[in-house]
Parts: C-alpha cells; sequence; structure tokens
C-alpha cells in the first residue's frame, strides 16, 4: 500500500485544520537545566545534550537541575541552526541557545507527530545570523492537525503516523547498528591477521630500515597540471588507509610534490599522520603529505604499504613528531623505521592475503553510508508522503 493510500484510507474523509506551531506547542528557556562543571567523564551518569550533530557531548555528575525526559519526552531545539532532537531520557543541557518543546496540549497534540511534521521543513526557513529562529520564523508555520473538532479520532490519526514512522526509524537504526558492527568485525580480523602475517616471530626474515628500501620523492610537479583527480592533500587522503576522494581545493600555480605510480603517501601533520594511501596514478602534493618511493629491488612496493598501513608504523610517527601547535612527521627518524623483508614469495603471498581483507574492508566502508543514507532517503520520502496533508487554498502556511 502507498503512503498516499495508506494516508487517505487512515483520514477516511477527516478534515484537515492547519493550526500555527506556535498554537500547539509550548517552550521553555533551558536555563535551569544547564551543566556547571566542564569535567564529562562517561562514568557519570547524566548526559550533557547539545542539538546538533555532536548530540551528546558527554556526561557529569551534577544532580541538580536534570530534565526529566524519561517521564515526559521532549524536542530540544537549536535557536540558531534550527537543528532538533527528540529526547526521552533525562539530560542536562551545554547551552542556552536551545529552547525545550513540548505539546500544549497532549489530549490534542502529540509531541511525537509534530516532532516528525517539523522535520519536513525546508532548512531555507533559517533567516539571518544569530536570529533566535523559534519565535521569529518556527512559531508562525502552520502544522495539519487531522479532525481537529473530534480529538480523539485526531490522536488515533496521529498515533498511527508516530507508530508507521517510528517503524522506519527503528529499520533504520538497525540497519545502521548491523553494518556497522560488520565492519568492525571486518576491520578486526583484517588487523589480527596483518599483525600474525607481520609479526615474523622466529621466521627467517631481514629487517632493514625504511630509508634502505625507500627514499622520498625529490622531484616535483607543476601546479597548473594537477585538478581534483591527481592532486592530494591531507584532507582527501582517507582515513580508511584505501583511496583518496576529490579535494576540495587545487593550488593554482606554484610548483608540488610529485608522486607516481605505487608511490605511498603519509600525512605528515597531525592530526592526519595516521593517513596513508598507494598511489595508481602520477599526480601532486604539498609539504603536508610525505611521498615515500620504493628504491630497493628487495621489497615488493605493495608489501611495503601493507607494513606501513599499521598502527604500530603510525605510532612511531606520532611518537617522533616535531612541533608543539601543529606536530609533522619527524622525515629524518621516519627512515630509521624498522622494516621486515621476507623472500620475494612470502611478501606476495601476505600482499595476496592482506589486499583481499583490505579490499572488503575498503568496501564496506564505502558501501556503509551508501547504504545508511538510501535507507535515510526512503524514510525521509515516506515520512514527507506521510504528513503531506491537503493544504487550503490560497492560504499560506
Amino acid at each position: 500500500m502507498s503512503s498516499l493510500v495508506f494516508l487517505d484510507k487512515l483520514l477516511d474523509g477527516a478534515s484537515i485544520k492547519w493550526l500555527p506551531l506556535g498554537e500547539v506547542t509550548q517552550y521553555e528557556q533551558p536555563t535551569k537545566y544547564l551543566v556547571a562543571a566542564k569535567n564529562y567523564s562517561d562514568e557519570y551518569k547524566t548526559p550533557v545534550l547539545t542539538a546538533g550533530k555532536t548530540f551528546i557531548l558527554g556526561y557529569t555528575d551534577e544532580v541538580e537541575g536534570i530534565y526529566k525526559a524519561s517521564e515526559a519526552p521532549v524536542i530540544i531545539f537549536d535557536d540558531f541552526t534550527t537543528a532538533n532532537k527528540w529526547v526521552d531520557f533525562d539530560f542536562k543541557v551545554k547551552s542556552s541557545a536551545m529552547k525545550m518543546i513540548t505539546s500544549s496540549d497532549e489530549h490534542k497534540f502529540i509531541l511525537k507527530y509534530i516532532y516528525y511534521w517539523l522535520n519536513t521543513l525546508p532548512s531555507e526557513l533559517v533567516e539571518g545570523d544569530h536570529k533566535r529562529q523559534w519565535i521569529g520564523t518556527f512559531a508562525d508555520k502552520q502544522i495539519p492537525i487531522p479532525c481537529p473538532d473530534n480529538p480523539k479520532k485526531s490522536l488515533e490519526i496521529q498515533s498511527e503516523i508516530v507508530r508507521t514512522l517510528d517503524a522506519f526509524t527503528e529499520l533504520t537504526t538497525e540497519l545502521t547498528t548491523e553494518l556497522t558492527t560488520e565492519l568492525t568485525i571486518r576491520k578486526k580480523q583484517y588487523n589480527h591477521y596483518r599483525d600474525q602475517l607481520l609479526s615474523f616471530e622466529g621466521g627467517e626474515v631481514e629487517w632493514k630500515t625504511l630509508g634502505e628500501v625507500a627514499q622520498y620523492s625529490n622531484t616535483r610537479i607543476s601546479a597548473e597540471k594537477l585538478n581534483e583527480t591527481n592532486y592530494v592533500g591531507v584532507d582527501n587522503l582517507l582515513q580508511n588507509r584505501a583511496g583518496k576522494s576529490s579535494s576540495s581545493y587545487v593550488p593554482t600555480s606554484g610548483n608540488l610534490t610529485e608522486y607516481q605510480k605505487n608511490d605511498i603517501l603519509i600525512g605528515n601533520i597531525r592530526p592526519y599522520l595516521k593517513k596513508i594511501w598507494q598511489s595508481d596514478c602520477i599526480g601532486g602534493t604539498n609539504g603536508d603529505v610525505l611521498v615515500l618511493r620504493c628504491t630497493s629491488s628487495s621489497i615488493n612496493p605493495r608489501y611495503l604499504y601493507q607494513v606501513l598501513a599499521d598502527d604500530k608504523f603510525f605510532d612511531f610517527n606520532m611518537q617522533h613528531a616535531k612541533g608543539a601547535k601543529m606536530p609533522r612527521g619527524n622525515k629524518e627518524e621516519i627512515l630509521k623505521y624498522q622494516i621486515p623483508v621476507p623472500p620475494p614469495d612470502e611478501q606476495a603471498r601476505i600482499v595476496a592475503i592482506l589486499d583481499k581483507f583490505d579490499a572488503l574492508t575498503h568496501s564496506l566502508t564505502e558501501g556503509l553510508p551508501r547504504e545508511i543514507g538510501l535507507r535515510q532517503k526512503q524514510y525521509e520520502y515516506y515520512r514527507d508522503l506521510l504528513l503531506s496533508f491537503p493544504k487550503p487554498e490560497g492560504e499560506k502556511v
């Protein structure tokens, strides 16, 4: 059954009245719920919230001024950005730039219904910098209320819409949890096999310094020859160590360090010291990225990448980083890092195994946000349909 058919059947000819959002809700300033302490800890009980993406900033041990949302759920609404969250657990608040939204009459207007409808509003409603959005814009928006003259019927319709959207939300959450768990398991397997394959405990293997098998690129490339596909900065060296994405910035002049196919690019400034990528093309990068090139026939470039794409190397890199405010990798010390160099056939075997795990992990890492995004779009599509009540002619809502 489509959402439109579902909605028509649910309404069964019932009338719709559009009421100002400020009439069906009431708001409270968060002053008495503001947290005083800044020493958050996971050992504490009460979460400290913001309406933005971060949501839970930490946990506090304060016992006074706690909003009891476990007893009466609430919408927290950022008065500047219009970001909002549904909260049904006890909490404290970080900032006063928030309003606590509740129903003006739960016997007529279900708060969860209001919450779902609120999130159908376009982001273009935000007007001006530092403008209080709830009173200035949102309170005047018109919300559709079914069967306004029959509160019992109205609550039944609102409840059914909420139940349906809750089910969609639960499915999306379950999918996210399932995929995230799968990704975590694959990464643990990958790291386990990497540690096992590269431990060489008691095995026949030669140890060499990185400087004995590789050197930094000393060739230059003109910025005019670069574009978003072959310029690499720390912003598009992927954290998952498996590739690069389009850069948001490409230099237009000057000479940069050239990288060639199979070179290994390493982030050279915090917080990017754990980023690494093996190139599949010719391009250029800046001083925030080191370019390593194999110089010894005794080592497989892909094997060297697998050795360096490891927490042991990252820890070594960070341990020797220089600088107070923005530490950089120590190029001299990096070349002293010890590399196990087994025979070529053993290197090839290790690469074959780890590349399979690398590909699987990369696939999940890429597919996870894509799949979640598709489910989120599907949810938003049905939510908007379920809340697309006929608007009164000639009336601005």
